[in-house]
């Protein structure tokens, strides 16, 4: 059974818990930790999109953060992120490897296999701008099919209206990110 954490808007935990499928039944609000990976191609910020695993919840087979997951209770956002991203990716960060680029507020009613799926999270948002081979990854085949790099103006062109419904890239998520590379310029003049 996961729990989480119920908190306040501003992602702080109340004392009180929650099992994972009473929090998406209703609508409780919890925290998730999201790590973008980014790069410089040609000049051009990139970033690294998982494909999620056709038998994922929600969203199956749609291209999505790098790598994202729950918070489960007791634990911090950074610990999580590292968790998550070493479990789906394969990728062995440190802290010291990941910049907080901020947090956001998900709420939203979808149906996935004809069920109603409400999500309502606060979001910690990280970046990962270290090199990545995408080939020498171990993906989490449970949660994701495959990744690929994006162009970070295709990402936004994709999600931005009307949205390509095979991208679930969140985007207050997205634009934390590239504030984040307009503060501290290119992953490789650093």
């Amino acid at each position: 059974m996961e729990l989480f954490d119920i908190v306040d808007i501003n992602g702080v935990p109340t004392g009180e818990t929650v099992e994972r499928s009473e929090a998406h039944a209703k609508d409780i609000l919890h925290r998730t930790a999201h790590v973008w990976v980014v790069r410089m191609k040609g000049g051009r910020p990139q970033v690294l999109l998982q494909k999620r695993a056709a038998g994922k919840e929600s969203f199956p087979g749609c291209y999505d953060t790098s790598s994202a997951g729950h918070i489960h209770a007791g634990d911090e956002p950074l610990d999580s992120a590292l968790r998550e991203f070493g479990e789906e990716l394969g990728i062995k960060a440190s802290e010291a490897d990941l910049s907080f680029a901020g947090t956001f507020h998900t709420h939203y009613e979808k149906t996935f296999y004809t069920q109603p799926f409400r999500d309502n999270e606060i979001t910690f948002v990280y970046v990962y701008d270290k090199p990545v081979d995408i080939d020498s990854l171990t993906l989490q085949a449970d949660e994701v099919e495959s990744v690929r790099w994006f162009d970070v103006d295709f990402v936004k062109e994709m999600i931005g209206p009307p949205r390509d419904e095979k991208f679930c890239v969140p985007a207050d998520g997205f634009g934390l990110v590239l504030e984040w590379l307009g503060r501290t310029g290119s992953p490789d003049k650093r």
